[in-house]
């Protein structure tokens, strides 16, 4: 059997078939009754035509059971469209109700229904057409990630879930454990964490980016893909509790040939949802945010501006423009301050390079200066930062020294400090996630709307 997608591109006039899927609508004339079918395989549906005058009783007696969301099975034979918007359509003459859906109690009706209404039904809310499209492009948007990595010659490596090591020494981490802690601190006993399951204290990580260059010091170049968690108190339309990160690193790669891989690849990703996602970035430039195909085209067709950290400070400065953090050098730039570096000064994605160490992680690479690091961000028009990377810190004493600045403690990463004692070479990488990627993509707003189930404050259903 054939789905809708395929029905449709192969346009086989005269052909008898079945399609299955679900309605997305019915309504009737005198003469017909016309029911669109969606199976999820692309943002069209069929069109099913009964003809009112050549049911039989059976028929009819199945199309009444026919309301939005019912499973089915249609035949009949495929012919051209009279109608505009759709080139074929199937002239019915069976249907099947394989699964009712009653319309008194369906949450789900051929109306438009708000974002956060959706997200209070996220089991059911993959059947509309924004979530749906989301839906896809997050599979075209993975699948393009993996080959952009694997056409170059980069190894896909599975990062662990669980770690004792705190990759940005932030402290926003959940804590994993089987020691029954309400019990022990009813007995007000201290906890003994040498009698958890790992025998010391065990975290979800917040990033695979120390893992994978391990990996990047024998295999030269990697790449980890998967899920991150943050304990960050954070009730907004851009933070989650759980979500997915792509973290390339590489081998004898110094912070220009990070610049230039990170280009590359956004450049990548946008072209391939242009070129191959037609149909759902048209409703996404329509419905959701007009002049979205534009823009994202503008992005990939542009080289990338570079602006150093003190420029762009400068160049903020200079403009006096009112913006709600006041911009100076040594404070981290807002998205504000991001959106209009890429906005207004650039006209244009920027990378911005060379912050304040006091502002990045401790394994970015010191620059001379003994000030700044070799840090970078890319920013582009709408959402500000896109990804964020470095050159990494490769000679050992001055890792030491930045662990220390940073509180924190050499001993608990020996294994990563090993990587500088032990054939220690350059390397390079950074981090893009996925769910701000999609925003981007797709122009929805709130991140909890780009993936499947999200987690957040106060929110873990489904």
């Amino acid at each position: 059997m054939k789905d809708i997608k395929a029905i449709l591109a192969e346009r086989s006039v005269g052909s008898a078939i079945t399609a299955k899927g679900w309605a997305r609508t019915k309504r009737s004339t005198k003469n017909a009754t016309f029911v669109e079918l969606y199976d999820g395989s692309c943002f069209s549906g069929l069109q099913c035509v009964f003809d009112s005058g050549a049911a039989s009783p059976e028929l009819e007696a199945a199309l009444a059971r026919v309301t939005t969301g019912a499973a089915l099975a249609v035949s009949g034979v495929l012919v051209d469209s009279p109608a505009a918007g759709q080139p074929v359509e199937l002239k019915a003459s069976a249907v099947e109700v394989i699964g009712e859906c009653p319309a008194d109690s369906y949450p789900l009706q051929k109306k438009a229904h708000s974002l956060e209404f959706l997200r209070e039904i996220a089991h059911l809310r993959p059947r509309t057409n924004t979530i749906g499209a989301a839906a896809r492009m997050r599979d075209e948007m993975a699948y393009a990630v993996h080959t952009f990595f694997h056409d170059r010659g980069f190894r896909y490596v599975h990062t662990p879930l669980i770690t004792a090591s705190d990759c940005e020494g932030a402290g926003e981490m959940f804590q994993v454990t089987t020691l029954d802690l309400d019990a022990i601190a009813k007995r007000g006993e201290p906890v003994d964490y040498a009698k958890d399951f790992f025998g010391k204290k065990a975290f979800l990580s917040v990033s695979g980016q120390l893992n994978v260059e391990t990996y990047a010091m024998a295999l030269g170049k990697t790449y980890t893909f998967g899920p991150t968690f943050r304990a960050e108190n954070s009730n907004t339309t851009r933070h989650l509790a759980e979500f997915w990160m792509i973290e390339p690193e590489f081998a004898f790669a110094e912070l220009a040939d990070d610049m230039e891989l990170a280009e590359d690849f956004v450049k990548h990703l946008l072209g391939w949802a242009l070129d191959r996602c037609g149909d759902d970035m048209a409703f996404f430039d329509k419905r959701v945010q007009p002049g979205l195909i534009e823009m994202l085209d503008g992005v990939r067709s542009k080289r990338f501006a570079h602006m150093t950290y003190t420029d762009a400070i400068a160049e903020l400065e200079r403009r006096k423009e009112p913006f709600e953090f006041k911009p100076y050098w040594g404070c981290d730039l807002q998205t504000e301050h991001e959106r209009y570096l890429s906005e207004t000064v650039v006209g244009g994605p920027v990378i911005v390079t060379d912050y304040p160490k006091e502002l990045k992680a401790f394994y970015m690479r010191l620059n001379d200066d003994g000030k700044t690091v070799r840090a970078m961000d890319v920013l582009v028009p709408r959402i500000g930062e896109i990804i964020g990377g470095s050159e990494r810190e490769y000679r050992y004493e001055v890792l030491v020294d930045n662990m220390r600045a940073k509180d924190l403690r050499p001993e608990d990463y020996w294994w990563y400090l090993d990587l500088r004692r032990f054939g220690s070479a350059p390397h390079a990488g950074f981090g893009l996630g996925f769910e701000r990627l999609l925003r981007y993509v797709t122009g929805i707003e709130n991140i909890r709307d780009v993936i499947p189930f999200p987690r957040a404050v106060k929110q873990a259903d489904f």
